[in-house]
């Protein structure tokens, strides 16, 4: 029997299609990724707590889900939005088909809409507040929901995805074997031996960073997002690490005051939400983009070197560029398609962050450097200490 679903959004937009996934109820910020594969690793990047998330591609859930492709423990996103749910599940490594998996994790789905057009109307007016029912409520009802949520400016959801208590990362699934599938060509070496111990503050971290930290030769000890300065230097690391994460960077007062302590002493290199939080840290500040960047095809200019890289992105919000030089950082690297910044350094400190995710390989290896760079920079501060 069909079940039938309703995707409302704040404007009076009513989208209606067949449900898949949890029977529930769900508001979040409706956005759109264009990535043509990699569903399994988007529902599960806590960095989409609190969205809906439109893929552009029309077909989703051909090769199904797996246990080894988790960015984290579950899937973050509020709900999902496909064209079309591949009615067959077809890959060699798959456990579960998607609808499946999504309803064992509570989260609903619809497909048969036209993403297309919601696509373009997102890009058009912006990113808006939605509510995404797959239990039968009333279209006027999931309206009044949509216009009610209290949407992203001003939010911190990273509190809702940050681990409980510090832990150390398990070395061995960070390490070059976690890049290998067995019974195929993908492998990707391991580049150094362990050999400087670094702090990562987790502020929804995916699994796959910290993977690739500890195979460029780093032992990653993970710490809550609101662990302040003064436990980080006990610990006393060789570098601190900042990954992404959902939410308003602006509303992470505790993050901004940590980092601008750390970024005194030690190399410091952030992604993404890490990236913001060192923009608030120094003093800059952050604004919510129009419809935000969600895909794995984002140009990304280093102006420094002359170097364009395509990269993996997964953003809502970004750093004002004019303030940024006065607060003592440096644009490295820009967005080809809007301009934006997508990377700073400072002036006189080790301290670097990139706006998007280098560990994600759309290039494939157009970003590796960043790895080695943070850790030359630990290898020379450690050297100096």
């Amino acid at each position: 029997m069909t079940r039938h679903a309703v995707l409302a959004l704040e404007d009076g937009t009513i989208l209606r299609g067949r449900a898949f996934g949890a029977v529930t109820t769900v508001c979040g910020e409706a956005v759109f990724n264009t990535s043509m594969s990699g569903y399994q690793e988007i529902l599960t990047d806590p960095s989409y707590f609190g969205q809906i998330v439109t893929m552009t591609v029309p077909q989703i859930g051909n090769y199904g889900v797996n246990e080894e492709d988790l960015e984290s423990s579950k899937p973050h996103a509020a709900g999902f939005v496909v064209r079309e749910l591949s009615p067959v599940v077809s890959n060699w490594r798959a456990t579960s088909d998607l609808g499946s998996w999504l309803a064992k994790h509570g989260i609903p789905g619809i497909e048969g809409v036209d993403t297309r057009a919601l696509t373009k109307k997102l890009r058009v007016a912006g990113v808006m507040k939605a509510c995404l029912s797959t239990e039968g409520i009333a279209d006027d009802e999931a309206l009044r929901r949509a216009r009610a949520w209290s949407g992203t400016v001003g939010a911190d959801f990273v509190k809702e995805v940050t681990c409980k208590a510090p832990y150390h990362f398990n070395a061995k699934a960070g390490s070059c074997e976690a890049f290998t599938v067995p019974g195929t060509a993908l492998y990707k070496p391991k580049d150094r031996p362990v050999r400087y111990r670094i702090a990562a503050y987790d502020f929804g971290a995916k699994t796959s960073i910290f993977r690739r930290l500890v195979a460029s030769g780093f032992d990653v000890h993970v710490f809550p997002a609101t662990t302040p300065a003064s436990e980080i230097r006990k610990f006393n690391p060789d570098g601190v690490f900042l990954s992404n994460g959902p939410g308003d960077p602006a509303a992470l007062k505790y993050a901004h005051e940590a980092v601008a302590d750390l970024i005194k002493s030690y190399p410091v290199f952030g992604i993404c939400l890490g990236h913001q939080i060192i923009t608030h840290a120094i003093g800059a500040s952050t604004y919510k983009l129009k419809f935000g960047h969600r895909g794995g095809n984002q140009p990304v200019k280093n102006v420094e070197e002359g170097r364009v890289a395509i990269t993996a992105q997964n953003h809502g919000f970004a750093s004002k560029a004019e303030e940024l030089d006065r607060c003592g950082a440096v644009v490295t690297e820009v967005n080809l398609n809007d301009g934006t910044v997508s990377g700073l350094r400072l002036k006189d400190r080790p301290v670097f962050s990139v706006q998007y995710h280098p560990e994600a390989g759309p290039g494939p290896n157009d970003a590796d450097v960043l790895f080695d760079r943070f850790y030359d920079l630990v290898a020379k501060a450690k050297g100096a200490r």
